[in-house]
């Protein structure tokens, strides 16, 4: 297991992991959100920093929440409560989106 630094931009905090490999840049990982849920996040920069003991190197991953993730954290942030029914209702149908728009491929051209 690789420990890794994760420098998260979207919440600017700072984590570390254990991966059994170290994620490339442009490459998605799910992390946990502060409210409890799972999120994707893309890794936009990966670097490598000599740590204070020894000759050893530690990656660091830069990260930022996929831009349609940051799309369904504002719809779910958007539900009105409905006092008839007792529910929260979205005003948008994020649930009807296609495959095409729930994953970011950076390399697609």
């Amino acid at each position: 297991m690789i420990e890794v630094e994760i420098q998260n931009e979207t919440h600017q905090t700072q984590q570390r992991l254990r991966f059994a490999a170290v994620p490339r840049i442009g490459e998605g990982i799910r992390l946990l959100e502060p409210n409890g849920y799972w999120a994707s996040y893309d890794v936009i920069d990966l670097w490598y920093q000599q740590a204070d003991y020894g000759d050893v190197w530690v990656p660091y991953l830069h990260v930022r929440m996929t831009p349609s993730e940051q799309q369904t954290v504002h719809d779910e942030n958007q539900k009105e409560f409905d006092p008839s029914q007792g529910t929260a209702t979205s005003q948008s149908s994020h649930l009807a989106r296609t495959f095409d728009t729930l994953e970011f491929d950076p390399f697609k051209t």
